[in-house]
């Protein structure tokens, strides 16, 4: 689909969507210039905000690979030879990982005026599930895990992510799959600490509540097993499961439209700088400075 993309895209609507995207990136490296320090920088064939909004188009447009977007980059956007050829760009977009990860921390931060907030966490496998006993990519990082909505084992990564009620994605974390959702919970919900949270099941845990509440002042609140002795009323369930819908809308969008679970880095570098800019061209979708 991707490789007959520019029959189906609008021209205008995208250097709209560049334009909007460069100009946002533009105000927010000026606050963190000085720590972009670069030997012969007046030679750079683009400067760094053109190679993040590019980065970041890629990423709002859903291109996995990097050398497809790279060929729709030089095809369309910059016809005139004048764009980076394709290893230097991806260089330079590692490069550039610390301020892509910035930039989405501090428009995170606007979450902590939402309502409330919901965490949960998706997987990301890297193979299908027949290659898992012979893959090589990332062997040592990654693991297998079990996923309970598909009711499969998969090899890869698992992403713990808290999102607003309005959709806006505030902390993550990225582990192993066989980590538990609890063991990631406190370090993904005080990056940004938000007073009320929300969680499934695979979070109740009695000492992650009270820690939350006695040392960052955050309420959180799971739903009951069926199991236990004294279980809320069926209203206090459903409106529990109403708040946390949310955050499974969210993880369609990423994975439907921002293709999260089809990242095709082959180092932590490349993928880390990968997921950002997803997380990043996503958020600015949910806050509006940019159209999908």
């Amino acid at each position: 689909m991707q490789e007959h993309f520019h029959f189906t895209t609008d021209p205008a609507k995208l250097q709209k969507q560049y334009a909007a995207i460069f100009c946002f990136v533009s105000a927010q490296l000026s606050l963190i210039q000085m720590y972009l320090h670069r030997r012969n920088r007046h030679l750079v064939k683009q400067e760094d905000e053109v190679v993040m909004a590019v980065h970041l188009l890629g990423k709002l447009l859903g291109f996995s690979s990097e050398r497809a977007w790279h060929r729709f980059v030089t095809g369309n956007l910059f016809t005139n030879g004048s764009f980076l050829e394709r290893s230097r760009y991806n260089r330079r977009c590692r490069a550039l990982g610390f301020a892509i990860k910035w930039i989405r921390h501090e428009l995170a931060k606007r979450g902590q005026h939402h309502a409330y907030a919901v965490v949960d966490s998706l997987p990301l496998p890297l193979c299908h599930p027949a290659r898992m006993q012979r893959v090589k990519r990332f062997r040592g990082i990654a693991d297998m895990g079990y996923c309970a909505s598909k009711k499969q084992w998969y090899y890869g990564f698992k992403l713990h992510l808290q999102v607003t009620n309005q959709g806006l994605a505030m902390g993550y974390v990225v582990t192993e799959a066989s980590c538990h959702d609890v063991k990631a919970a406190e370090t993904v919900m005080t990056q940004i600490p938000h007073p009320y949270n929300f969680g499934d099941k695979g979070y109740i845990s009695r000492a992650l509540r009270e820690k939350l509440y006695e040392e960052h002042q955050a309420a959180f609140w799971t739903p009951s097993r069926h199991n236990q002795k004294h279980g809320p009323s069926k209203a206090w369930e459903e409106w529990i499961r109403k708040k946390r819908k949310v955050i499974e809308t969210v993880f369609s969008i990423l994975v439907d439209q921002y293709r999260i679970t089809d990242i095709r880095a082959n180092s932590m570098a490349g993928f880390e700088v990968a997921l950002d800019g997803i997380l990043l061209a996503y958020s600015l979708v949910t806050l509006g400075l940019v159209e999908r």
